[in-house]
């Protein structure tokens, strides 16, 4: 009798997703929140021994950054939208310039004159309207010189694909790396939650997470009993440029600002790093 029953809800359930899928709309079981409890322990911000500063305006736009951009060639920033503060204090006040690229805008915001401006997306092939970032590197940079990169990202949920698609030998040119971190929500989905995992690992290899801070704009999220925020800054260093001297324990930095003063701001929840 048990074992008819079950065969029963097998055949309903099995009925009702053929229903569902054929209006487009899935069901899977969520991810695990301890499986996500998992990925965020290795992203868990560390202490390095350089102390980290503000680099960009005091809202959307400014970052957490380790001290430590001296002799830093050039920064290359995808994903233009409207403000370039960050752009503009790193030239200002060391001197870096920017290669900038977006296909969504035909010139650079504010005024602000970068070394260089292509339109394009920066994503997974090269054709007329995206580049990868390994070719945006290849054209922009001396093959002999050696100088260390920046690169600053906010391309919209295409940096899960485009650093996963970048090879080891461009990632390793970036002292440091400053992510804008989309679609967390989608952690919940098996898929997905696979591709995050992937994408960190790739990035975990070469890098420590030195910071992350939600962006107040975009709420949170609970995945399971999992308080999270939808998007976050985090900020990464090549691990040659320091030893770990422990986790960092202040939630939010005394450096952080809201991304969006008008919406109400709220500190990183404490399951991303409380363990």
């Amino acid at each position: 009798m048990k074992y008819k029953k079950h065969r029963v809800l097998r055949k309903i359930a099995r009925l009702l997703k053929n229903f569902l899928s054929r209006r487009s709309v899935y069901i899977e079981r969520a991810v695990e929140p301890q499986n996500i409890v998992n990925l965020v322990k290795k992203i868990r911000p560390v202490r390095t021994k350089f102390d980290l500063i503000r680099v960009g305006g005091a809202s959307d736009g400014g970052y957490l950054l380790p001290d430590d951009l001296v002799d830093i060639e050039v920064c290359f920033s995808p994903g233009v939208a409207g403000t370039a503060t960050f752009e503009m204090d790193l030239l200002q006040n060391w001197g870096i310039h920017s290669h900038l690229a977006d296909f969504s805008v035909d010139r650079p915001p504010m005024s602000f004159q970068p070394i260089s401006f292509t339109k394009k997306f920066i994503g997974t092939v090269n054709d007329d309207m995206f580049m990868t970032l390994d070719q945006w590197v290849r054209d922009r940079t001396d093959s002999v010189n050696t100088r260390d990169l920046l690169l600053q990202m906010d391309i919209e949920g295409w940096e899960y694909p485009t650093l996963l698609s970048t090879s080891e030998e461009t990632l390793k040119k970036f002292r440091i790396i400053v992510l804008e971190l989309h679609d967390i929500e989608s952690w919940g989905h098996p898929h997905f939650f696979r591709i995050a995992e992937a994408f960190f690992a790739k990035l975990l290899t070469h890098f420590y997470v030195v910071h992350n801070h939600p962006n107040n704009f975009c709420g949170k999220i609970n995945l399971g009993g999992f308080e999270s925020p939808r998007v976050i800054e985090i900020t990464l260093l090549r691990k040659d440029r320091s030893d770990v001297l422990g986790f960092c324990s202040q939630f939010p930095h005394h450096l952080d600002v809201p991304n969006v003063k008008k919406y109400p701001d709220f500190p990183l929840p404490t399951g991303w790093y409380e363990f």
